[in-house]
């Protein structure tokens, strides 16, 4: 529950910080429209293309897993942001009551069990798939369904809420690094000496179980500086 709800108020303060404090009612600061379904189903389809799924090339290339899990991870920042805007608009309340009913989704409970196993390719794709035709739907619409879809693949994916929980204040720090570097107006440079920021991100992580927020963030800067630098 407690990593729940942390994610969760991350999330809302990096949309205030991003988008200004009325996006849930579904417009930025800027006056543009928000659509996280279409995030979501746009950032699904990206994560389908971690595995060799074209038959007319190499289909016996292994899942880039770790690209996978990534994706997986930006996914759930758009069905946060969507819950987020669904619970005000609906006036189920703040994040404090989502960050409860998440948490007492029957679904919730197989994230919340260590686990490193993938599972298929096809069972995998199967279950993104559904998400996307969720997030397409028109004639009604059920997100804690959705959320507890996302749960079975986040299990599917090798990941369980620790995982989870590390990988996605990474991305968020990075999120945050990111806007404060010129990601809006296109001067951020995302690949790093040949690697995307993402991987750089995940290996700093991995490679400092303790590390903090505010310490990711300072290394992240240090990366970035030495590469303007080169």
């Amino acid at each position: 529950m407690d990593k729940i709800l942390l994610m969760l108020q991350l999330q809302s303060e990096l949309n205030d910080a991003t988008n200004g404090e009325d996006w849930t009612k579904g417009i930025t600061k800027a006056g543009k429209t928000i659509n996280w379904k279409r995030c979501i189903y746009m950032e699904c389809a990206e994560m389908v293309d971690s595995f060799s799924w074209k038959h007319w090339k190499n289909i016996a290339k292994e899942p880039d897993w770790d690209n996978h899990q990534i994706e997986v991870i930006d996914v759930w920042h758009f069905i946060m942001s969507l819950a987020i805007e669904s619970y005000s608009k609906d006036l189920k309340g703040g994040v404090e009551d989502l960050g409860i009913d998440i948490a007492g989704l029957q679904a919730f409970s197989i994230i919340d069990v260590q686990s490193k196993k993938f599972d298929s390719q096809d069972n995998v794709i199967a279950k993104v798939e559904n998400l996307i035709r969720m997030s397409l739907s028109v004639d009604s619409f059920d997100i804690e369904k959705m959320i507890s879809e996302f749960f079975d693949l986040t299990v599917m994916s090798g990941l369980d809420l620790e995982s989870l929980y590390r990988l996605y204040v990474g991305k968020n720090i990075l999120n945050q690094f990111r806007q404060d570097n010129g990601y809006k107006d296109g001067s951020y440079i995302k690949v790093w000496a040949g690697e995307e920021d993402n991987v750089v991100m995940k290996r700093i992580w991995e490679d400092n179980a303790n590390i903090k927020p505010d310490a990711l963030y300072k290394e992240l800067s240090k990366f970035y500086l030495a590469l303007n630098k080169s």
